[in-house]
């Protein structure tokens, strides 16, 4: 897909590779940034309220980062913030690049879960954590609950929503598992929870709902979002 020519940016609130490529696909560029909040600090009782919540709390870090150089700028037009689930600082740009650019920024900050037999799993803390997450699932099925937020920074818009999908899976061989320790990319991943992987896709059963939301950034979620930002 060729690159979106908008008279506005994007900036990924995000370190996650799946959302850079799903963001990528929808044909924008962007640049990234990272929130560096203590996740575990916020609790809610319903998933969806906590993906939201979280998305918003990352959202307002990022806005901290430019808020000292926004009061220094004054040729400021418009920005807009796109947050992501993160945890590292990816910084490719310097913060005053963004405040001085003329065109709007949009910043988008996303969060997600995974919930089993109703309860919130988040990243495994362990191998042996995320070794008995994927047995749990293998034969059995899962939700992801995953927000995105869109926030203007210039009028002060903010606009997000959160997104279900429900996963089904046949029975996962304990050898398929222990590669997927082993590799250690379900570690950092909501839930130990990747099924574009192609050791786990093929014991993906059915997916009711849409993949790139599973991935973390649900496409037509995203584009009504920014759509309604600007």
């Amino acid at each position: 897909m060729e690159a979106n020519t908008s008279p506005f940016k994007i900036i990924l609130g995000s370190s996650s590779i799946a959302r850079r490529t799903i963001l990528a696909e929808m044909g924008y560029e962007f640049t990234i940034m990272t929130a560096d909040i203590d996740e575990k600090c916020i609790r809610k009782d319903k998933p969806e309220d906590l993906v939201m919540a979280l998305a918003e709390a990352k959202a307002d870090a990022i806005i901290s980062k430019l808020q000292i150089i926004n009061h220094q700028e004054k040729d400021v037009e418009q920005t807009i913030l796109i947050a992501a689930d993160t945890a590292e600082a990816i910084l490719q740009r310097p913060i005053g690049d963004y405040i001085k650019d003329a065109e709007p920024t949009l910043l988008i900050t996303c969060d997600q879960v995974v919930v089993y037999e109703g309860v919130v799993r988040e990243k495994p803390s362990s191998k042996e954590e995320a070794r008995q997450y994927l047995k749990d699932y293998s034969g059995s099925h899962a939700a992801t609950v995953g927000s995105v937020l869109v926030t203007n920074l210039k009028t002060g818009f903010r606009k997000g929503e959160w997104d279900r999908v429900e996963i089904y899976f046949h029975e996962i061989p304990d050898e398929i598992i222990e590669k997927l320790i082993e590799e250690g990319i379900v570690l950092n991943v909501a839930g130990g929870l990747i099924i574009e992987h192609p050791l786990i896709l093929p014991f993906v059963k059915q997916v009711v709902g849409t993949t790139d939301s599973v991935m973390g950034l649900p496409k037509a979620l995203t584009d009504k979002l920014l759509r309604e930002a600007l």
